[in-house]
């Protein structure tokens, strides 16, 4: 899914969010993908017993990020991925949702993602329409960058 999101990013002209390169042959992608599924907490959405999507939590932002702790336990969204066959499904999101409950259910009150902020703010607005506000805008490089955060409980 992450290889068929940059053919689709580039396809529709964003070069900029993930680069040209396929995920998996990033430097560290791999090494990534293995920490979402051993180290992090990983949820598969599937459609026909078929992957679909997928939501990886963590209990902050990456450290490799230039992002600030909450100063309070949170939960934090480091992957939202869906398959783009089945673009418009709902199934991000279902998994944003997901994401919500899973850290209701850990007790803690903070949800925070951040994202790509370019291309006009598309992406940013997707995670406002699922109930994330903005609240600090960083540079990662020349890669601008937006942290979202939402309460729960």
């Amino acid at each position: 899914m992450l290889d068929a999101a940059v053919v689709w990013m580039n396809a529709r002209g964003n070069t900029q969010q993930w680069g040209t390169t396929p995920y998996s042959k990033t430097s560290g992608g791999a090494a990534r993908v293995e920490r979402y599924t051993t180290v992090n907490s990983p949820y598969i959405a599937e459609l026909d017993g078929v992957p679909a999507g997928a939501v990886v939590l963590d209990t902050g932002p990456s450290p490799q990020m230039p992002i600030a702790a909450a100063g309070e336990p949170e939960r934090y969204v480091r992957l939202l991925i869906s398959d783009r066959r089945h673009a418009g499904r709902g199934i991000g999101a279902a998994l944003l949702a997901h994401a919500v409950e899973e850290t209701r259910r850990a007790g803690v009150g903070l949800l925070r993602v951040d994202c790509w902020a370019g291309g006009g703010g598309e992406l940013v607005a997707y995670y406002e329409r699922n109930g994330f506000a903005p609240t600090d805008s960083f540079l990662n490089g020349t890669w601008p960058g937006q942290v979202l955060a939402r309460r729960v409980g």
